[in-house]
């Protein structure tokens, strides 16, 4: 049986401690798993002590593989090991070390020993694949440990918070919840229909919470929850039930939260730069005048519903989201098979504006405000570099190594889409962060293909690789 190894380092700002307190908190294995591996957690017991073990579904190709991973050798503070007790490896012993580099500073080291199925053949056939896998994913892992650990140490006066989420199950949220998880807050989860963890509320967002004492003392509350605007061509039932889940929804959680007797400090409520209309190349600001059309007029109707909690003292952000990109959902995620087919493009004339942010922008920038006292009312939750339609067609054909050689035509988008196709695809708005700049908030990405890279995996040619042998 042939063993190969697979090694990557990291220097973090941050003692070796804290970094490894960071992966043994709840929700370390949701942030270190890559958005485009298919990786469901079926099962797991604890954390990293020893003993404990992780059930996976892994996908691999068309297949659905089981894993099965043991923790062990945990030294507190120092290090632990997962070994695979069951999975497609012929073996897999990966080894998590902390070294200090000074006081205020450590060595996050993946060491990883393993061997492919079919011995010597498997590692000719299948090692150069498995050693760029891994360089991918690790690269991934290293690049959001840092940046996420940063993050909260910049905060680190910040106490810990009990933060009350809804939408927690859709793209932003089920990247917040263990962000803030392993930064040491306690997340709450309000969910549609029956609880089933202690960390669960039932929520129904068509009425006021009848009795409010699940939400006492929590410190935050992150408004995420709407009906999906893309899922359907806007007949009038669709259009009215997209109004209903965010303005009806959006001022029934204000109304429960302004009922508790000590609410919550800060309200961070979701909304998008749909506010601002379709404004070809016009720059716009927090400052700017609303647009026309439905999704302005909903915009301004959902950031109107938080006045209950501004009413009752709570300081309410409205956060005007631009695209979010993700290959986990979104747009991204429905743009990615026609151009890795080779059949993306530019829709219609490709000059209208996409105003953009990379998820784990998205989530850092949820964690800026709640701890940013000086920030209120509208904030835009842009990346400060917005694109034509074209040159992001361009970007990501690049990045995927594909050609964007076949535009959308517009007739086609409407033909296709109806009046959603005008509103999210043939109308853009050139929004910038300025409120976020002038709080100071660090981008993690500004430029589109250093976003998109990180997100799909696809380092640039010349990029470091991990240490291989």
């Amino acid at each position: 049986m042939t063993t190969l190894r697979f090694r990557r380092q990291t220097r973090i700002e941050a003692p070796a401690e804290a970094v490894y307190a960071w992966h043994a908190r709840p929700g370390a294995l949701e942030r270190l798993t890559p958005p485009w591996e298919r990786v469901t957690i079926q099962e797991r017991t604890g954390g990293i002590e020893e003993g404990t073990r992780v059930v996976l579904r892994v996908g691999a190709g068309p297949l659905r593989l089981r894993w099965v991973a043991v923790h062990g050798e945990v030294i507190p503070g120092r290090q632990f090991c997962d070994r695979q007790a069951e999975g497609p490896f012929a073996s897999w012993r990966h080894r998590h070390r902390f070294e200090p580099d000074g006081p205020d500073a450590c060595r996050l080291d993946d060491d990883i020993e393993y061997s492919l199925p079919f011995g010597r053949l498997g590692s000719i056939v299948g090692g150069e694949q498995v050693r760029k896998t891994l360089d991918r994913m690790f690269a991934y892992r290293h690049a959001v440990t840092k940046a996420d650990i940063e993050a909260h140490a910049a905060r680190r006066e910040q106490e810990s918070m009990r933060v009350a989420v809804t939408g927690s199950r859709g793209l932003v949220g089920s990247a917040l919840v263990p962000f803030l998880t392993t930064g040491g807050h306690r997340a709450i989860r309000l969910v549609r229909g029956s609880p089933s963890g202690p960390d669960e509320i039932g929520w129904d967002p068509a009425r006021v919470l009848p009795d409010a004492s699940p939400l006492a003392g929590i410190d935050a509350a992150v408004h995420l929850a709407g009906e999906n605007i893309a899922a359907g061509r806007w007949t009038p039932t669709r259009k009215a039930e997209i109004r209903r889940s965010r303005v009806e929804g959006t001022r029934r959680l204000c109304e429960s939260l302004a009922r508790l007797a000590q609410p919550p400090k800060v309200l961070v409520s979701a909304s998008a730069v749909g506010f601002y209309g379709d404004r070809s190349a016009e720059v716009l600001t927090e400052d700017s005048d609303p647009g026309g059309g439905f999704l302005a007029d909903v915009c301004r109707e959902w950031e109107s519903a938080t006045e209950p909690a501004s009413q009752a003292g709570i300081r309410v952000v409205n956060l005007r989201f631009g695209m979010v990109l993700s290959p986990a959902g979104g747009a991204l995620r429905k743009m990615l098979l026609p151009f890795r087919l080779g059949a993306g493009g530019r829709v219609g004339t490709g000059e209208q504006f996409v105003s953009w942010i990379a998820l784990d922008d998205a989530v850092g920038v949820i964690h800026h405000v709640l701890g940013d006292d000086s920030l209120r009312g509208p904030v835009n939750a842009v990346a400060p570099g917005p694109v034509s339609n074209a040159e992001f067609a361009r970007t990501l054909a690049r990045v995927l190594r594909r050609p964007a050689l076949l535009p959308l035509p517009a007739f086609a988008a409407r033909l296709a889409f109806g009046e959603m196709a005008d509103a999210l695809l043939l109308s853009g708005a050139h929004v910038v962060p300025a409120r976020l700049q002038a709080s100071g908030y660090r981008f993690r990405f500004s430029a589109l293909e250093g976003a998109l890279r990180h997100l799909l995996g696809r380092p640039a040619e010349g990029e470091s690789k991990a240490m291989t042998r």
